[in-house]
Protein backbone atom coordinates (compact mmCIF):
# COMPACT_ATOMS: atom_id res chain seq x y z
CA UNK A 1 0.00 0.00 0.00
CA UNK A 2 1.21 3.31 -0.94
CA UNK A 3 0.63 7.15 0.66
CA UNK A 4 -2.17 9.26 -1.08
CA UNK A 5 -3.19 12.52 -0.64
CA UNK A 6 -7.02 11.20 -0.27
CA UNK A 7 -8.65 10.51 3.26
CA UNK A 8 -9.64 7.32 1.27
CA UNK A 9 -6.46 5.95 1.65
CA UNK A 10 -6.25 6.87 5.71
CA UNK A 11 -9.71 5.08 6.09
CA UNK A 12 -8.01 1.54 3.96
CA UNK A 13 -4.70 1.82 6.15
CA UNK A 14 -6.86 2.37 9.47
CA UNK A 15 -9.09 -0.66 8.05
CA UNK A 16 -5.92 -2.64 7.66
CA UNK A 17 -4.51 -2.41 11.38
CA UNK A 18 -7.76 -3.18 12.52
CA UNK A 19 -8.01 -6.36 10.41
CA UNK A 20 -7.92 -9.87 12.17
CA UNK A 21 -5.23 -11.96 11.73
CA UNK A 22 -3.23 -9.64 9.54
CA UNK A 23 -3.64 -6.64 11.32
CA UNK A 24 -1.24 -4.62 13.81
CA UNK A 25 -1.70 -6.64 17.38
CA UNK A 26 -1.32 -3.24 19.01
CA UNK A 27 -4.10 -1.50 17.18
CA UNK A 28 -6.31 -4.91 17.10
CA UNK A 29 -6.15 -4.41 21.02
CA UNK A 30 -7.46 -0.90 21.20
CA UNK A 31 -10.59 0.18 21.92
CA UNK A 32 -12.84 4.00 22.57
CA UNK A 33 -11.47 3.92 25.82
CA UNK A 34 -8.21 3.49 25.50
CA UNK A 35 -7.39 5.38 21.90
CA UNK A 36 -9.50 8.89 23.77
CA UNK A 37 -6.58 9.82 25.68
CA UNK A 38 -3.96 9.95 22.81
CA UNK A 39 -7.08 11.68 21.12
CA UNK A 40 -6.75 14.47 23.96
CA UNK A 41 -2.72 14.03 23.61
CA UNK A 42 -2.94 14.90 19.63
CA UNK A 43 -5.31 18.13 20.61
CA UNK A 44 -3.19 19.43 22.49
CA UNK A 45 0.06 18.68 20.37
CA UNK A 46 -1.73 20.82 17.54
CA UNK A 47 -2.04 23.84 19.67
CA UNK A 48 1.62 23.39 21.02
CA UNK A 49 2.44 23.99 17.16
CA UNK A 50 0.33 26.27 16.70
CA UNK A 51 1.93 28.09 19.56
CA UNK A 52 5.18 27.86 18.77
CA UNK A 53 4.38 28.53 15.08
CA UNK A 54 5.94 25.74 13.65
CA UNK A 55 4.54 25.32 10.38
CA UNK A 56 6.36 21.76 9.73
CA UNK A 57 4.99 20.54 12.96
CA UNK A 58 1.76 21.98 12.39
CA UNK A 59 1.08 19.98 9.42
CA UNK A 60 2.44 16.33 10.79
CA UNK A 61 0.56 16.96 14.53
CA UNK A 62 -2.68 17.71 12.20
CA UNK A 63 -2.61 14.72 10.65
CA UNK A 64 -2.36 12.95 13.47
CA UNK A 65 -4.97 14.51 15.03
CA UNK A 66 -6.80 13.51 11.89
CA UNK A 67 -5.85 10.01 12.44
CA UNK A 68 -8.25 10.05 15.74
CA UNK A 69 -10.74 11.05 14.04
CA UNK A 70 -10.33 7.62 11.32
CA UNK A 71 -9.43 5.72 14.57
CA UNK A 72 -12.75 6.72 16.55
CA UNK A 73 -14.69 5.87 13.50
CA UNK A 74 -13.15 2.40 12.54
CA UNK A 75 -14.10 1.35 15.84
CA UNK A 76 -17.85 2.61 15.43
CA UNK A 77 -18.35 0.54 12.13
CA UNK A 78 -16.66 -2.38 13.40
CA UNK A 79 -19.40 -1.56 15.96
CA UNK A 80 -21.88 -1.43 13.80
CA UNK A 81 -22.79 2.01 15.03
CA UNK A 82 -21.60 4.39 12.07
CA UNK A 83 -18.66 5.13 9.89
CA UNK A 84 -16.70 8.09 8.63
CA UNK A 85 -18.47 9.39 5.59
CA UNK A 86 -21.55 9.39 8.59
CA UNK A 87 -19.16 11.59 11.03
CA UNK A 88 -18.32 13.97 7.45
CA UNK A 89 -22.03 13.96 6.30
CA UNK A 90 -22.96 14.89 9.98
CA UNK A 91 -20.37 17.84 10.67
CA UNK A 92 -21.25 19.22 7.05
CA UNK A 93 -25.04 19.46 7.73
CA UNK A 94 -24.07 20.69 11.32
CA UNK A 95 -22.18 24.00 9.35
CA UNK A 96 -24.81 24.62 6.89
CA UNK A 97 -27.81 24.58 9.36
CA UNK A 98 -25.78 26.93 11.35
CA UNK A 99 -24.47 29.46 9.13
CA UNK A 100 -28.10 30.21 6.89
CA UNK A 101 -26.84 33.57 6.06
CA UNK A 102 -23.88 32.09 4.07
CA UNK A 103 -25.38 28.96 2.76
CA UNK A 104 -29.24 29.18 2.46
CA UNK A 105 -31.65 31.07 0.12
CA UNK A 106 -31.15 34.33 -1.20
CA UNK A 107 -33.73 35.99 1.90
CA UNK A 108 -31.53 34.30 4.14
CA UNK A 109 -28.38 35.49 2.83
CA UNK A 110 -29.65 38.80 2.39
CA UNK A 111 -30.97 38.53 5.71
CA UNK A 112 -28.01 38.13 7.97
CA UNK A 113 -27.53 35.84 11.70
CA UNK A 114 -30.94 36.99 12.88
CA UNK A 115 -30.63 37.67 16.67
CA UNK A 116 -31.52 34.21 18.44
CA UNK A 117 -30.70 32.60 15.89
CA UNK A 118 -28.12 30.49 16.78
CA UNK A 119 -29.49 29.35 19.90
CA UNK A 120 -32.98 28.40 17.84
CA UNK A 121 -30.25 26.20 15.94
CA UNK A 122 -28.53 24.74 18.58
CA UNK A 123 -31.96 23.80 20.76
CA UNK A 124 -33.21 22.18 17.20
CA UNK A 125 -29.85 20.09 16.79
CA UNK A 126 -30.72 19.42 20.85
CA UNK A 127 -33.92 17.72 20.26
CA UNK A 128 -33.02 15.68 16.91
CA UNK A 129 -29.67 14.59 19.28
CA UNK A 130 -31.81 13.12 21.90
CA UNK A 131 -34.24 11.34 19.08
CA UNK A 132 -31.87 9.92 17.81
CA UNK A 133 -30.09 8.87 21.29
CA UNK A 134 -34.37 7.45 22.12
CA UNK A 135 -33.92 5.59 18.81
CA UNK A 136 -30.40 3.92 19.58
CA UNK A 137 -31.98 3.25 23.21
CA UNK A 138 -29.00 4.90 24.07
CA UNK A 139 -30.83 7.87 26.28
CA UNK A 140 -29.87 7.24 29.61
CA UNK A 141 -31.08 10.32 31.49
CA UNK A 142 -32.94 13.89 31.04
CA UNK A 143 -30.40 16.16 29.35
CA UNK A 144 -29.31 18.86 31.82
CA UNK A 145 -28.47 22.72 31.92
CA UNK A 146 -24.69 21.81 32.68
CA UNK A 147 -24.49 19.14 30.52
CA UNK A 148 -23.27 21.25 27.01
CA UNK A 149 -19.60 21.18 29.10
CA UNK A 150 -18.43 18.28 28.57
CA UNK A 151 -17.12 16.57 31.75
CA UNK A 152 -13.38 15.62 29.95
CA UNK A 153 -12.19 18.74 29.83
CA UNK A 154 -9.36 19.68 32.11
CA UNK A 155 -10.54 20.68 35.04
CA UNK A 156 -9.67 24.63 34.76
CA UNK A 157 -11.20 24.76 31.44
CA UNK A 158 -14.31 23.14 32.77
CA UNK A 159 -14.58 25.43 35.97
CA UNK A 160 -14.60 28.54 33.97
CA UNK A 161 -17.13 27.01 31.34
CA UNK A 162 -19.01 25.20 33.93
CA UNK A 163 -19.23 29.48 35.91
CA UNK A 164 -19.89 31.24 32.53
CA UNK A 165 -22.42 28.75 31.74
CA UNK A 166 -24.64 28.75 35.01
CA UNK A 167 -24.00 32.94 35.02
CA UNK A 168 -26.22 32.50 31.81
CA UNK A 169 -29.35 32.28 33.35
CA UNK A 170 -28.63 34.26 36.74
CA UNK A 171 -26.23 32.05 38.79
CA UNK A 172 -23.55 34.32 39.46
CA UNK A 173 -21.95 37.15 41.83
CA UNK A 174 -22.34 40.61 40.17
CA UNK A 175 -18.75 40.91 40.63
CA UNK A 176 -15.39 41.10 41.22
CA UNK A 177 -14.90 41.51 45.16
CA UNK A 178 -17.49 39.04 46.11
CA UNK A 179 -15.59 36.39 44.39
CA UNK A 180 -12.40 37.48 46.19
CA UNK A 181 -14.18 37.22 49.78
CA UNK A 182 -15.40 33.90 48.50
CA UNK A 183 -11.35 33.17 48.17
CA UNK A 184 -10.76 34.48 51.38
CA UNK A 185 -13.04 31.92 52.92
CA UNK A 186 -12.04 29.40 51.13
CA UNK A 187 -8.55 29.81 51.51
CA UNK A 188 -9.40 30.08 55.54
CA UNK A 189 -11.24 26.87 55.37
CA UNK A 190 -8.23 25.25 53.90
CA UNK A 191 -5.73 27.14 56.52
CA UNK A 192 -7.86 25.11 58.80
CA UNK A 193 -8.05 21.77 57.51
CA UNK A 194 -3.88 21.79 56.87
CA UNK A 195 -3.04 23.17 60.54
CA UNK A 196 -1.22 19.88 61.31
CA UNK A 197 -0.01 18.26 58.47
CA UNK A 198 1.61 15.37 59.82
CA UNK A 199 0.16 11.95 59.59
CA UNK A 200 -3.19 12.74 57.46
CA UNK A 201 -5.62 10.14 58.07
CA UNK A 202 -7.38 9.71 54.53
CA UNK A 203 -10.76 11.19 55.89
CA UNK A 204 -8.73 14.61 56.81
CA UNK A 205 -6.56 14.46 53.24
CA UNK A 206 -10.40 13.80 51.49
CA UNK A 207 -11.37 17.00 52.56
CA UNK A 208 -8.10 18.81 52.37
CA UNK A 209 -8.59 17.95 48.57
CA UNK A 210 -11.57 19.35 48.40
CA UNK A 211 -10.74 22.81 49.73
CA UNK A 212 -8.10 23.00 47.39
CA UNK A 213 -10.43 22.23 44.49
CA UNK A 214 -13.05 24.94 46.09
CA UNK A 215 -10.13 27.49 46.36
CA UNK A 216 -9.17 26.88 42.85
CA UNK A 217 -12.84 26.70 41.38
CA UNK A 218 -12.99 30.39 42.99
CA UNK A 219 -9.96 31.40 41.45
CA UNK A 220 -11.30 30.15 38.13
CA UNK A 221 -14.04 32.53 38.84
CA UNK A 222 -11.99 35.69 39.78
CA UNK A 223 -10.40 35.52 36.33
CA UNK A 224 -13.91 34.94 34.46
CA UNK A 225 -15.06 38.06 35.94
CA UNK A 226 -11.93 39.90 35.39
CA UNK A 227 -12.70 38.54 31.64
CA UNK A 228 -9.34 36.72 31.94
CA UNK A 229 -8.41 32.67 30.15
CA UNK A 230 -7.92 30.93 33.42
CA UNK A 231 -6.18 28.50 31.49
CA UNK A 232 -4.26 30.87 29.78
CA UNK A 233 -3.14 32.76 32.71
CA UNK A 234 -1.65 29.60 34.28
CA UNK A 235 -0.25 28.44 31.33
CA UNK A 236 1.70 32.15 31.43
CA UNK A 237 2.87 31.23 35.19
CA UNK A 238 4.11 27.84 33.75
CA UNK A 239 6.27 29.48 31.25
CA UNK A 240 7.51 31.68 33.56
CA UNK A 241 8.60 28.86 35.47
CA UNK A 242 10.11 27.22 32.81
CA UNK A 243 12.18 30.28 32.14
CA UNK A 244 13.43 30.78 35.71
CA UNK A 245 14.23 27.20 36.62
CA UNK A 246 16.61 26.67 33.46
CA UNK A 247 18.23 29.84 34.49
CA UNK A 248 18.99 27.70 37.41
CA UNK A 249 19.91 24.71 35.40
CA UNK A 250 22.19 27.11 33.47
CA UNK A 251 23.74 28.63 36.64
CA UNK A 252 24.62 24.69 37.84
CA UNK A 253 26.11 24.18 34.62
CA UNK A 254 28.40 27.24 34.13
CA UNK A 255 30.12 26.66 37.95
CA UNK A 256 30.81 22.86 37.20
CA UNK A 257 28.09 21.53 39.15
CA UNK A 258 24.53 19.54 38.71
CA UNK A 259 20.96 20.67 40.00
CA UNK A 260 21.47 18.33 42.86
CA UNK A 261 24.65 20.20 44.05
CA UNK A 262 22.96 23.02 44.83
CA UNK A 263 21.49 24.54 47.56
CA UNK A 264 17.71 25.53 47.97
CA UNK A 265 19.68 29.17 48.91
CA UNK A 266 21.79 28.99 45.88
CA UNK A 267 18.53 28.09 43.94
CA UNK A 268 16.51 31.14 44.82
CA UNK A 269 19.29 33.43 44.55
CA UNK A 270 19.30 32.68 40.82
CA UNK A 271 15.55 32.67 40.64
CA UNK A 272 15.34 36.10 41.91
CA UNK A 273 17.92 37.09 39.89
CA UNK A 274 15.99 35.61 36.42
CA UNK A 275 12.94 37.82 37.56
CA UNK A 276 14.65 40.79 37.11
CA UNK A 277 15.29 39.83 33.51
CA UNK A 278 12.85 41.42 31.19
CA UNK A 279 11.99 38.30 29.90
CA UNK A 280 11.68 36.60 33.46
CA UNK A 281 8.71 38.55 34.75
Amino acid sequence: MKPDRRIDRLIEIMAALRTPGTGCPWDLEQNFATIAPYTIEEAYEVADAIHRGDMVNLREELGDLLLQVVYHAQLAEEAEAFSFPDVVEGITTKMIRRHPHVFGDEAARSAGMAKGMWERIKQEEKRERAAAHEAAGTSARKPRFLDDVPAIFPALVEAEKLQRRAARVGFDWGSAGPVIDKIREETEELSAEIEDEGNLPDDRRDRIAGEIGDLIFAIANLARHLDIDPEEALKRTNRKFRHRFAAIEDAAEASGRTLDDLTLDEMEAVWQAAKKQPSGS
